[in-house]
């Protein structure tokens, strides 16, 4: 055992002394030739951390450059993690090498790994060991391991969740749809730019539903921008290019582009040669088998197609038939009920714009769905060739749960603003979750969010909405959670959705969540953080971090717990905290953990987060990424936990 570990030592350092050596061949190195040498071997690192570990090396000498010595105690501060090193030890016969077989017990006994096998730890070692004779050897060295447990197959992210795994043969209004609210913006609502960015952007982060204001344009090209405000306008037909270019890169799902159409019928009829001429064959221009519509087709029937939803005159059946005449220029009147509930109910999409007294009028009612007293009708042209590119997902006008559950089709869906939406989740959330198992449900922001803030949107999930629109050009929790949701099923954009929130039987509430109740005992605890991003009041590469764990859920799931304050350490700050907790709706809930600064007794500063869903979550001991509030990955900073639950 003596000599083959001897063996392995030399193994060991000749492996790093044929990478690092050449660099030597002059005696000494500076700092960045330091950075260039780690780039080298491989090592994920933060500039940050290695100056200042660099520095403290140099400060006792009074020199600019490091010996051979030097650069090793430099690689082992910034690589060899003492936590890493428990683990491998206790796996390890002689502390240095792991054998395949004690990699697999590793991964059953610590990874909840039990399908684990020699193939799984052969390839393994094939991907992460990087010392050659270790790896004909079937073995992994303590530079695998570290490489290995930092990597994404460690990750706390489940790794089969990466990939398309649910059903996606269930009807479409049985999955929640990744939707964006006002895609054309990259700021606020009232003088911000409209910008092609905003459909790009949101497109390669998976979104399948985006929201089209289109508005009458000079020489009869309709334009895109918010209405009766100062923000700029893009060209209708410039929008269809992108989405053209973009739509199935992310995603083989169905795009769904939601029309705010106010454009005269002239100026529809482009609009409608617009999408077929540019779109072409991914546009559904007809039903998938017959055209008597009695259920929605699957997100898996589909697949590369790309769906208009907007106000339709007639039924399917009509349209079909009138797409083999020559419709131009004729259109069809739609008769729909204006809002005449809370002025909080009004047209919140566009607040400014001047209402009638009627509109403005409070009643103050608490109700399970709105008065319909002096209900008025108004009427709409719509261009029939605009009119029968919708098939599947027609706007229909939201009167009351009863209303559409007596009078609308499976294909007809509602948009309902986010106050309305509050007050049906807290008087009527048995009806909603009945409502979100028939029908697709948009909701979006109240008008008055000018600032393009956003809306928690967990409570529209917990009652089934399947299209929850958020302003994505806003960082902040609400669109981390968004984020974090659709990072489920291989970012496709489609999650299915519990089956409690798809029978159309269900009794479940958020509020009392009763037999649907299946309970979920989680411990985390919260080991290290490793090369975190310095405090902004610190002029070398400290911080006082601390980790926020959050549930968010049905109200039941809610709550916080926090750790203890590391003083004075962004590199390798050390916890070994545990936290318990019991969720009652864990097919709901999604996890952040929220790295802060301490910055003063009263106040923190956010550093980086990660959200996933619950049952996403890894067993075991697992690394958690850091993203900024605007979604770019802090590599190589992250958290290290154990997870356990049941």
């Amino acid at each position: 055992m003596t000599w083959a570990r001897s063996f392995l030592n030399l193994i060991s350092h000749t492996w790093f002394l044929s990478i690092i050596q050449d660099e030597f061949m002059t005696g000494k190195i500076d700092l960045n030739s330091t950075a260039k040498l780690l780039e080298k071997l491989q090592v994920p690192f933060d500039f940050t951390h290695v100056k200042h570990v660099f520095k403290k090396l140099i400060d006792k000498r009074k020199e600019r450059t490091i010996n051979i010595e030097d650069f090793r105690a430099i690689y082992r501060t910034i690589v060899h993690r003492p936590e890493f090193q428990e683990l491998f030890h206790a796996y390890s016969p002689d502390r240095k090498i792991l054998p395949d077989t004690q990699l697999i017990e590793f991964l059953r006994k610590e990874q909840f790994e039990t399908e684990a096998c020699e193939i799984t730890a052969l390839e393994i070692i094939l991907k992460y060991e990087p010392i050659e004779e270790v790896r004909k050897r079937r073995q992994m060295s303590f530079e695998g391991f570290i490489r290995y447990m930092s990597s994404e197959d460690s990750s706390i992210f489940k790794n089969e969740h990466r990939t398309v795994y649910q059903d996606m043969n269930h009807a479409l209004c049985d999955y929640f749809i990744s939707s964006s609210h006002n895609t054309y913006l990259t700021s606020d609502q009232l003088i911000g730019s409209s910008d092609l960015w905003g459909y790009i952007s949101a497109l390669l982060k998976g979104c399948r539903c985006l929201e089209i204001d289109c508005w009458d344009g000079s020489n009869n090209e309709p334009v895109v921008y918010h209405g009766y405000t100062l923000t700029s306008k893009i060209p209708f037909r410039s929008v269809i290019h992108v989405i053209d270019k973009y739509a199935f890169v992310a995603s083989d799902y169905p795009v769904i582009l939601s029309l705010e159409n106010h454009c005269n019928p002239k100026q529809q009829e482009v609009m409608a040669d617009c999408l077929e001429t540019i779109l072409g064959d991914k546009l559904l221009t007809s039903t998938i088998g017959d055209t008597e519509v009695t259920q929605l087709p699957s997100p898996e029937e589909l697949k590369f197609k790309i769906l208009i939803k907007n106000k339709k005159v007639g039924t399917i059946e009509e349209g079909i038939i009138r797409r083999n005449l020559d419709s131009h220029g004729e259109t069809g009147e739609i008769s729909e009920f204006e809002n005449t509930f809370n002025e909080d109910e009004t047209d919140e999409k566009y607040p400014l714009y001047p209402q009638s007294d009627s509109l403005k009028r409070k009643s103050g009612c608490r109700y399970s769905s709105p008065p319909r007293k002096k209900a008025k009708m108004r009427e709409t042209n719509v261009a029939l060739p605009l009119s029968d590119l919708v098939i599947y997902t027609k706007s229909e006008k939201f009167v009351s749960f009863e209303h559409s559950l007596a009078n609308q089709n499976c294909y007809e869906n509602n948009s309902i603003g986010e106050l309305r939406a509050q007050k049906l989740v807290k008087y009527s959330a048995k009806e909603f979750v009945g409502h979100t198992s028939r029908f697709i449900t948009r909701i979006y922001p109240k008008g008055t969010r000018t600032n393009s803030s956003n809306y928690n949107p967990q409570e529209f999930w917990n009652v089934g909405c399947q299209m929850v629109a958020l302003n994505f050009q806003t960082p902040g929790v609400q669109m981390e959670l968004q984020n974090g949701k659709f990072l489920d099923n291989g970012g496709c954009g489609y999650i299915l959705k519990p089956e409690f929130l798809r029978n159309h039987n269900s009794t479940f509430t958020p509020h009392n969540v009763g037999r649907y109740s299946k309970p979920m005992s989680l411990s985390i605890t919260l080991i290290s953080g490793h090369q975190l991003p310095p405090s902004n009041l610190s002029k070398t590469n400290k911080a006082d971090p601390l980790v926020q764990i959050e549930i968010y859920g049905v109200p039941e799931d809610q709550m916080k717990k926090r750790s203890s304050v590391i003083k004075s350490n962004a590199l390798s700050p050390r916890w070994d905290e545990t936290f318990s907790f019991t969720v009652q709706v864990p097919e709901l809930a999604l996890i952040r953990f929220c790295l802060e600064d301490e910055i003063s007794l009263v106040s923190n500063e956010f550093v980086g987060q990660y959200t996933l869903p619950l049952l996403s979550l890894s067993k075991g001991y697992r690394n958690i990424p850091l993203l900024s509030k605007d979604g770019a990955n802090l590599k190589p900073a992250s958290l290290f936990v154990h997870v356990w639950y049941y």
